[in-house]
């Protein structure tokens, strides 16, 4: 009760009212800092989120890849993998190289997956993707292409158009070695939502690809899972099965620095937001010592009353704790609301100024995304809260070691 009284003193004396004011800046440092954290971290796993499900849009869950020669016998590997594995829901054949499209004056370099057109529906949702045409179209034998939006923009060509395919395995003519080249006709136009694979990524059909890089036998395949978050351990357990000459991959290695630099700045945002809180932590300190020198004679009133030391420390620590709560209260509150409505209120600020916070040749999507985890705002909640009761430990102590006669000797 006493402890609670004057957490926020309504007196109208001017000490008590700057005490006051510390005490309420102590609070919104510890709301702000928890506000911050959450919003930045829930803002940090939405990215993280969008990102990584647009990419398992047109990637696979996890591949197995041929070092060596070409898998000739890659429907017996596949067919054993799926009755070994029931985590596995699909696999598809695959011919991946680098090469070059050309559209009259535009030329672009791109990444060129030969693919089964029935079994990549399978392992990807690229099919659904399609914005024009159908990933059927890829008929062997017809020399078609699949691209995406912002590649079909770059080259400026549309469904029905010719392109030039060109790749680096060159052939010896009485000139030189000149590229291999071959007409393609564009079949249709996919948007995953992610700049790089829409600017870059293209799809043909499995035979043509063998023929284009004069190949007997696809180089691997895709393997799609039941739960992507089990690709790691699926790798692992498929790298200690599978015959040599094999190597499985899964998604997080395939884009590990790019995850990995996700997760540094994650942390090292985490650690930097931090000291917002560990600063309303040093107010909350420096409003309790001030405190305790404003309440000297009242303490010593309290202590010739027969309140013992521990008694004198629970009112500070009361105190203490029930700033840090109402503060941690307040940004979780407040953290929970704005990181739940962020996207709304970025594109209201963005309309409202005609600003782009996120171009999307940079950051790979346009929106900002959102991504509220209860294991991220738990233990900043609980942090938070520790922290501040450590902080009314040194106040609280002091305030229970003034001794009554020395503080009444004057009054």
């Amino acid at each position: 009760m006493i402890g609670l009284r004057y957490t926020f003193s309504r007196r109208k004396g001017k000490r008590d009212g700057f005490v006051s004011f510390i005490s309420g800046m102590s609070m919104a440092s510890i709301a702000l800092g928890v506000m911050a954290l959450i919003i930045v971290l829930s803002v940090m796993n939405g990215f993280q989120k969008e990102v990584r499900d647009k990419m398992l849009s047109v990637l696979s869950h996890a591949e197995v890849v041929s070092l060596g020669l070409p898998m000739k016998d890659w429907q017996k590997t596949a067919e054993t993998l799926e009755k070994n594995n029931p985590e596995i829901v699909g696999v598809a054949p695959f011919v991946r190289g680098q090469g070059l499209l050309s559209s009259g004056r535009n030329v672009k370099g791109v990444q060129i997956s030969g693919i089964d057109p029935e079994r990549e529906k399978s392992v990807s949702d690229v099919a659904q993707a399609m914005t024009a045409g159908s990933l059927s179209d890829l008929k062997s034998g017809e020399f078609k292409i699949v691209i995406g939006t912002d590649l079909a923009r770059q080259l400026g060509v549309v469904p029905g158009d010719q392109i030039t395919v060109m790749i680096p395995q060159g052939q010896f003519t009485p000139a030189g070695t000149m590229p291999r080249m071959r007409q393609f006709t564009v079949a249709g136009v996919f948007n995953s939502g992610h700049y790089e694979f829409d600017s870059a990524m293209s799809f043909i059909n499995l035979e043509d690809a063998e023929k284009l890089f004069r190949t007997s036998a696809p180089n691997g395949l895709r393997i799609k899972l039941e739960d992507m978050q089990e690709a790691p351990a699926v790798a692992a357990k498929l790298n200690g099965t599978m015959p040599s000459g094999l190597i499985a991959m899964d998604w997080s290695r395939q884009n590990r620095t790019w995850f990995a630099a996700v997760q540094v700045e994650k942390r090292m945002m985490s650690i930097i937001l931090f000291l917002i809180v560990l600063v309303g932590a040093f107010g909350l300190v420096s409003s309790l010592v001030m405190t305790v020198n404003a309440k000297r004679s009242d303490i010593a009133i309290l202590r010739t009353q027969g309140a013992t030391r521990q008694s004198i420390m629970k009112i500070f620590m009361v105190q203490g704790a029930f700033i840090g709560c109402m503060g941690v209260l307040i940004g979780v509150g407040a953290g929970l609301l704005i990181a739940c409505n962020v996207g709304a209120i970025v594109g209201f600020i963005e309309h409202l100024f005609g600003v782009q916070f996120l171009p999307k040749e940079i950051y790979f999507i346009s929106s900002m995304p959102s991504d509220p985890r209860a294991s991220d705002i738990v233990p900043i909640a609980i942090f938070s809260f520790v922290l501040a009761l450590a902080a009314t430990v040194y106040p609280s102590w002091r305030a229970a070691n003034i001794e009554p006669a020395e503080a009444l000797r004057y009054e």
